[in-house]
C-alpha cells in the first residue's frame, strides 16, 4: 500500500477540499487516462484496489501509472472513547483529489481494453469519474 515514508508533522488539519485541480489535470505519461469530476479523499487501500482491478484485466500488458499519493494522514479515535482528551491517533493515509485532477495513465494496450480497465478502477473509488483519451 502507498505511505510516505516520513512526515513532517503526524497528525495535521482536516483542510478545505474546495475549487478544482490546479495542476495534474493533463494526460503526461500514457494515452489513456482517468479523470475525477468530484471531490473527496481516496484512501490508500482505494487506490490499491483500483491498481489491481486495471493490471489484473490487462493480463500485465501495457503500462500503468498512478498520478496521485496519498500524503495525508487521518486520525481515528477508538471505539467507546467519550469527548475530549485530544486528538486521535493517526490510522490511515488519504489523497486529496480535486474536480479535474487524472487520477491513473494507462498506455500499450488498445482503447477498448483501457476503457473497460479503467471502469473497473472507478468502481473502487469513491469520486465520480470519467474516461479521457490524449489528443
Amino acid at each position: 500500500m502507498l505511505m510516505p515514508k516520513k512526515l513532517k508533522h503526524r497528525k495535521v488539519n482536516r483542510g478545505k477540499r474546495a475549487g478544482v485541480a490546479s495542476r495534474g489535470f493533463e494526460i503526461s505519461f500514457g494515452q489513456y487516462g482517468l479523470k475525477s469530476l468530484g471531490r473527496g479523499w481516496l484512501t490508500a487501500r482505494e487506490i490499491e484496489a483500483a491498481r489491481r482491478a486495471m493490471t489484473r484485466y490487462i493480463k500485465r500488458g501495457g503500462a500503468v501509472w498512478i498520478r496521485i499519493f496519498p500524503d495525508k494522514p487521518v486520525t481515528q479515535k477508538a471505539a467507546e472513547v467519550g469527548m475530549g482528551g485530544g486528538k486521535g491517533t493517526m490510522d490511515h493515509f488519504v489523497a486529496v483529489v480535486r474536480p479535474g485532477n487524472i487520477l491513473f495513465e494507462m498506455a500499450g494496450v488498445p482503447e477498448d481494453i483501457a476503457r473497460e480497465a479503467l471502469r473497473l478502477a472507478s468502481h473502487k473509488l469513491r469520486v465520480e469519474t470519467k474516461f479521457v483519451k490524449k489528443d
